[in-house]
């Protein structure tokens, strides 16, 4: 088993507790009870930390008074103490510290944790926390260890690499934040052993090909066989798996990826 080691970085600190709250997560289960997403339920109690991803103090100094733990994302986040007395969490950035100062404004200087448009932005900069329509807050970007880079800026869009390695054009008027967050370390994680999953929430997985036929595509057969049948890997209904394309061809955002990712 691997941990992160984060007490050394981290604010030893109880939550802002007007910014947080309890909350019932769905277990993988839509708005009918039915599961939708398998492999989900269980796991430790968690507090809400409600994160700021609108950024509309702008124009106003925000000092960073703690970095935090939050259990419900694989990034720090930040309590921000703004000048009008107000309090925010935001995402904490990689380099941010206790005691610097960010500022969310159309001309704020290319530092760590501010915030502005995309096209004051100069080509070649790392970003987190990326508008894709104007005024929805930050959407891409915000898992630990992410970063979008800039890579040009033309006619009112700017070409965005994400971490996926596919490059969007997104609207020059669109807001980002500077920066890779925070806990790059994360994806290198060992969870190690099956209780520490079920902590996390993440219930067993069973193999298709240690089930019966009548229970998965890949089960049956006599002894141990590859996985999939002529067709290849499948899912459980029998849709095909591992390498499909399951974006709609139709969806109206397409036409603003330049490259697609990498498969």
């Amino acid at each position: 088993m691997e941990v992160v080691d984060w007490k050394a970085t981290l604010t030893r600190k109880d939550p802002h507790k007007a910014l947080t709250s309890g909350f019932h997560r769905s277990h993988g289960r839509n708005a009918f009870g039915r599961i939708t997403t398998r492999h989900k339920g269980g796991g430790a109690k968690r507090l809400w930390r409600e994160i700021d991803f609108y950024y509309d103090k702008v124009g106003i100094p925000g000092r960073v008074e703690s970095l935090e733990y939050d259990p419900n994302r694989t990034s720090f986040i930040a309590l921000l103490g703004y000048q009008d007395g107000e309090k925010r969490y935001v995402l904490a950035p990689r380099g941010m510290k206790v005691g610097d100062t960010v500022v969310t404004a159309e001309n704020a200087s290319v530092e760590i944790g501010n915030r502005l448009p995309l096209k004051n932005i100069p080509i070649g900069t790392i970003v987190y926390n990326i508008e894709i329509e104007s005024g929805r807050g930050a959407q891409m970007a915000r898992s630990a260890g992410s970063g979008a880079i800039i890579i040009a800026q033309e006619g009112g869009y700017t070409n965005i690499q994400l971490p996926s390695k596919e490059v969007r054009m997104v609207r020059s008027g669109n807001w980002a934040s500077i920066g890779t967050l925070s806990n790059p370390e994360h994806s290198l994680m060992t969870i190690g052993k099956a209780g520490r999953a079920r902590h996390m929430g993440i219930r067993p997985t069973v193999r298709g090909t240690a089930m019966n036929p009548v229970d998965h595509p890949h089960g049956g057969g006599e002894g141990r066989t590859l996985t999939g049948r002529r067709r290849g890997p499948a899912t459980p209904w029998g849709k095909p798996a591992r390498g499909v394309k399951t974006r709609n061809r139709r969806k109206k955002s397409n036409v603003f990826i330049v490259s697609r990712r990498r498969k």
